[in-house]
């Protein structure tokens, strides 16, 4: 099935790449290893429950890779793009076989080990030693962590509050 993206489409992604973003930069905590801890992930989880992997892995690669480009952690931005497009990607990839809580929340716990995966080989080869790299392991999986607990909850509660919303980032089809 080929999707086109509208431009109702366009402005959601828009708006999710702007919000990991800005909750990228909202709270920074330094790692050892450069990095830092952030909720970029909250934004990643929520925008590949609601609405998918595409739109979950352009939203969560963008809005990382630009929030690290605006907050002065430039050489991290590809493997930002790179780690969180995936995590957006394969969160929505699992997700979209199911809507029920464990789903999500096997979703989210997939996504959240391939972000950490690509982050360790990223850093390890190109950014730090492998000893700082393997030293971010538990900082990335933290916010993985508040991650999870913000967005699944936050997809559960809209979701029962605007039923709507699972109609939200696809494409309209005409029906009798």
């Amino acid at each position: 099935m080929r999707r086109r993206f509208t431009p109702a489409m366009i402005a959601l992604v828009a708006l999710l790449i702007a919000l990991t973003t800005v909750l990228t930069l909202l709270v920074k905590i330094p790692t050892p290893a450069r990095g830092y801890v952030n909720l970029s992930d909250a934004a990643i989880s929520f925008a590949s429950l609601a609405f998918g992997p595409i739109i979950g892995m352009i939203a969560g690669g963008v809005g990382a890779a630009l929030a690290d480009v605006l907050g002065g952690y430039a050489p991290f931005a590809p493997l930002s793009l790179l780690a969180h497009g995936l995590e957006g990607l394969v969160i929505g990839l699992i997700a979209l076989r199911g809507r029920s809580i464990p789903r999500m929340i096997l979703a989210w716990l997939a996504g959240s080990l391939v972000m950490a995966a690509c982050y360790l080989v990223g850093e390890g080869l190109f950014l730090t030693p492998w000893a700082l790299a393997l030293a971010e392991i538990p900082f990335n999986l933290f916010q993985a962590l508040i991650g999870g607990l913000v967005g699944v909850p936050l997809v559960v509660a809209i979701r029962q509050a605007y039923p709507p919303i699972d109609q939200m980032g696809r494409r309209r089809t005409w029906t009798e």
